[in-house]
């Protein structure tokens, strides 16, 4: 791909799981030819838009609209013998968040595959080795097929370490809790409502892709979607468990700080009221004034230094026969 050729990738299908990588120049050509062929575009600019109303003229403006939008949800749209689907998948490139979703569109029909990325894909790299070794798709359905369940395979694994990162987070809590620990858990949360926001619309597209009337949608690839769909209510469900458990974490972490910080300031409040009296004392026989009884006693010192620690001690067993301590 240069800067002014949106291609990434293409393949033309042998219908045995493999198929014929395709030079650029020869691409154009075979998606327009009888067979399935997939070419696969970064959208650069309006390098994407240019190439497919140059050689996809079949798809209206609609369409292209719906392929190159800069902020998309999943969804489909049928239009003729074919479909625009819409998805999102887990973000696995390097240095990104997971549930910072990348996008991924498409157009698909009885011959041809034409889909479109923003960012890096894994999903569509899996694809792209399959083929080389063999083991790809044989049709359109198939592809779908693969996509999907792999999308949502990658889905699980991300969920499932954010679960495992909750379940530790609520181990370190009830052990040793701190105020640090607030941040994980809002961050937590906030994952699990940004996966959701692109999860559950991709309930509707797979089922969808299940009634599908496509003639490239055969029963095998509507049980895979059935299977696809309820992993997603699954994984959905989940999301929801995990935003409550992370904000039940949460407040949990505050009750227990909370609870801390009340029993530091009732310790303190009991030495405090033990010493009230004592500075009392000390202050009124402290004062540089005639008159102080005793003032040259030879053991006037030692006797309030007595008194004083007398009176604190019998404080502290007034308060411990209340149960203040």
């Amino acid at each position: 791909m240069t800067e002014t050729d949106p291609i990434i990738f293409a393949w033309s299908f042998d219908g045995a799981g493999g198929g014929r990588c395709l030079d650029i120049d020869e691409t154009a050509e075979e998606i327009r030819n009888a067979g399935l062929s997939w070419v696969h575009l970064k959208t650069t600019g309006d390098t994407a838009r240019e190439w497919l109303q140059r050689e996809a003229s079949y798809l209206d403006e609609i369409i292209l609209d719906a392929l190159l939008a800069d902020e998309t949800r999943p969804r489909t749209l049928d239009y003729g013998n074919g479909m625009v689907l819409i998805l999102r998948g887990v973000n696995l490139n390097p240095e990104e968040e997971p549930e910072d979703m990348v996008s991924l569109r498409l157009w698909v029909d009885a011959d041809r595959i034409i889909s479109i990325e923003r960012r890096p894909v894994e999903t569509i790299r899996y694809i792209d080795k399959m083929l080389t070794k063999g083991t790809g798709p044989t049709n359109s359905g198939d592809f779908i097929s693969i996509l999907t369940g792999r999308l949502f395979e990658h889905l699980d694994d991300a969920i499932g370490k954010r679960h495992d990162q909750l379940d530790a987070l609520e181990e370190k809590i009830q052990t040793k809790p701190d105020h640090t620990l607030r941040q994980e858990a809002l961050d937590i949360r906030r994952s699990s409502i940004m996966f959701r926001r692109y999860v559950a619309p991709q309930r509707d597209v797979l089922a969808h892709l299940r009634h599908s009337e496509m003639a490239w949608v055969l029963p095998v690839h509507r049980r895979s979607f059935q299977e696809d769909l309820e992993q997603v209510l699954r994984t959905t469900e989940d999301l929801d468990l995990m935003r409550e458990r992370a904000q039940i974490t949460y407040e949990s972490l505050n009750g227990l700080l909370a609870q801390r910080v009340n029993k530091n300031l009732y310790f303190l409040s009991g030495i405090a009221t033990i010493f009230m009296p004592l500075t009392f004392i000390t202050g009124l026989f402290g004062m540089n004034v005639d008159g102080i009884p005793e003032a040259h006693h030879p053991h006037a010192f030692l006797i309030i230094c007595g008194v004083t620690i007398g009176l604190a001690a019998l404080q502290a067993l007034i308060f411990k026969w209340l149960k203040w301590f």
